[in-house]
């Protein structure tokens, strides 16, 4: 009998790299691979490559799994893994689970035709966000799946697996049957299959059962590979550390792994060839907040964006509302904000940065009609000869608020708010994805929306998330706003959370916690009786409850007219600036830093004055940290310095 294991994922990837459509991420200091949906085929392989000198498959073995199963809906079915012949739509052997329980399918062929059976494991709970190793041993009749060592679940059925199973011209594939629907959401760490034994006495002396190993490809090992061609160090070994003084010398790959030491700001820095990286620093606390420079904009700002463009330097792009002149892009030039380019605009709402390869975008929302009656937002791209954005792609939106960009499995993304279509709030939003064949963003997905401002994409884990702040649907701003999760190649529901007049969701973190908080700008509703200020109103922080697997309500926060909040750090302290813009009766209203404090929540430290303000952002230069903030009342935006000790 062979006892060799067969390592089913570790085939799967290529030497020297990965799979196309499978990436590794890292949960509680355990690695593993997360699969896409939008590519099944990709994620299998020939069983001749395992069944090198027999083309049946065991009658006796094991199956080892590690795994991390994100919970799901209540009916769904997820693959671990199949066995398929390509002509045939029949699984010849699977693994598959729902919430509470665990599938086993194989294919006999002693009838004429043949048909599937499948060994059903009850009450077998995966689905809770924790590693588990599972070992499945199967004899003829019986079949036994042991959890995470704990007591093996037996089952007798009827029809014995087959004593000659064919593989020929069979295919191995991980996380799916060779479709799309009921692909694995979660991470797979371990597949592997033992003939002729049960591997439960082999797995079940580790000190971790969760994560127990067999065998694990290389890339997902917690310790990197040891050279073919050298010995690891077996003793303690001593190096001479190079120290440099005196002003920010440069970091190149000539000074890698080269130390400096900032004497004014009490810190050492160590260069890893492109970056000055702190490894000791004495920590900053915000004492105070200073008008820094005034900035006069071409006409009210209704957003800000701040970006590097490597190479070139810090700038800073407003949205402007009057056309012409239209909006402008400024660049930091000697500690100041300078005009560097006007760029045509309409009703501009918001700016979004982002990059693709070696491509640098910049996207506009534009909320009204052009000259010709022309209603689209536009991608520019940054010309690196003419040193300045060109028009690279015109999209039609209807009164856009916000664009978002993100990445998912490698795939370049861009959403866009639409706000309204004439007097018709309840329209969708739309989910572009990035063509490289055609270098062209194309219709991916659409989102219904009502009077939607905000588009806030995030990550948790191997997760991706995207909130919407729904506004007004015609009648009311009391609405659900709504937070989608990917699966399966598109966006679908995970939460709804009410809301008043919803402008702004922020994500941030917190050590390990995760917080989402809204900016509630107004609360009305047609057939209700007015209430005394529709403006002063709470915003809410909501934090992720890992354990229910939903953002729960943290704090409320009085806020007037929030359109914004921005989350900032200095030092080791935590800061949430919200963008207070009108309390019923004037423009001119503070609006508020709040610092973490603990068990006590998010406190008020510092009231600033403000007119009209519609957009906070918050940057980092050498020379220190600052605030940015947009006046959509009046042409004059202003950068604020933090002062620290």
């Amino acid at each position: 009998t062979d006892l060799r294991p067969l390592d089913i994922l570790s085939e799967a990837v290529p030497a020297g790299g990965l799979a196309r459509g499978m990436r590794v991420f890292q949960v509680q200091g355990v690695r593993g691979f997360q699969l896409s949906a939008s590519r099944p085929r990709a994620l299998g392989f020939p069983a001749s490559r395992l069944f090198i000198h027999c083309d049946r498959f065991p009658e006796e073995f094991s199956i080892i799994v590690t795994l991390r199963a994100l919970r799901g809906p209540a009916k769904r079915n997820e693959y671990i893994f199949t066995l398929m012949v390509e002509e045939s739509p029949s699984v010849l052997v699977g693994l598959r689970y729902a919430p509470d329980k665990l599938h086993f399918l194989f294919w006999s062929q002693e009838r004429a035709g043949g048909w599937q059976t499948r060994v059903t494991f009850p009450n077998v709970s995966l689905s809770d966000n924790q590693w588990h190793t599972l070992v499945l041993a199967v004899s003829g009749q019986s079949f036994s799946l042991t959890v995470d060592c704990s007591i093996p679940k037996d089952v007798v059925v009827e029809t014995p697996f087959p004593a000659s199973l064919s593989v020929r011209r069979a295919s191995f594939y991980l996380g799916n049957r060779r479709r799309r629907k009921g692909v694995f959401t979660g991470l797979l760490r371990q597949l592997v299959l033992l003939p002729g034994a049960d591997a439960t006495p082999r797995i079940c002396h580790a000190v971790n059962f969760k994560v127990a190993t067999l065998s694990v490809p290389t890339v997902l090992q917690d310790v990197p590979a040891k050279p073919v061609s050298n010995e690891v160090l077996k003793y303690p070994y001593e190096t001479d550390m190079r120290v440099t003084l005196g002003a920010r010398p440069r970091c190149t790959k000539q000074e890698k792994a080269q130390f400096w030491f900032n004497a004014s700001r009490r810190g050492l820095y160590l260069c890893n060839g492109s970056t000055w990286l702190s490894m000791l620093e004495v920590q900053h606390r915000l004492d105070y907040v200073e008008e820094y420079q005034n900035l006069v904009t071409n006409s009210e700002t209704m957003g800000i964006e701040v970006f590097t463009i490597p190479k070139v330097g810090l700038f800073a792009a407003t949205a402007n509302r009057i056309t012409p002149p239209g909006s402008a892009i400024y660049r930091w030039t000697d500690g100041k904000f300078v005009h560097y380019q006007n760029i045509p605009t309409y009703q501009a709402q918001s700016w979004k940065y982002f990059t693709i390869g070696k491509k640098i975008f910049l996207a506009v929302a534009n909320f009204e009609q052009n000259e010709r009656g022309q209603e689209f937002s536009v991608i520019y791209k940054w010309s690196r000869r003419k040193a300045k954005f060109i028009t690279y792609q015109r999209i039609t939106t209807h009164s856009a608020r916000d664009w978002e960009a993100f990445v998912i499995e490698g795939e370049a993304f861009l959403a866009v708010v639409n706000h309204r279509e004439g007097n018709n709030h309840n329209i969708d939003s739309v989910i572009y994805r990035w063509n490289p064949r055609t270098g062209l963003f194309e219709t991916n997905q659409t989102i219904p929306t009502s009077g939607a401002y905000d588009w806030e994409f995030f990550t948790i884990g191997p997760y991706s998330f995207l909130a919407v702040a729904n506004t007004f649907n015609g009648t009311s701003t009391k609405i659900y706003s709504h937070i989608y999760i990917w699966l399966s190649g598109s966006f679908q529901l995970f939460q709804s959370i009410l809301t008043f007049g919803a402008a702004d969701w922020e994500v941030f973190h917190i050590g390990d916690r995760v917080f989402l908080a809204v900016a509630n700008s107004h609360s009305y509703d047609s057939g209700m009786p007015a209430p005394s200020n529709f403006y002063a109103i709470n915003s809410s922080i909501y934090e992720l409850n890992v354990t229910a697997q939903m953002f729960v309500k943290f704090q409320d926060l009085l806020t007037y007219s929030a359109l914004d909040w921005e989350f900032f750090s200095v030092g080791d302290d935590s800061f949430l600036v919200v963008a207070n813009s009108f309390d019923g009766f004037t423009f001119s209203v503070n609006s508020i830093i709040y610092r973490w404090q603990g068990y006590e929540g998010f406190v008020a430290v510092h009231h600033l004055p403000t007119v009209g303000c519609r957009d906070w952002e918050a940057f980092h230069t050498a020379e220190g940290s600052y605030l940015f903030y947009s006046s959509a009342k009046e042409p004059l935006s202003k950068v604020l310095k933090l002062k620290t000790t």
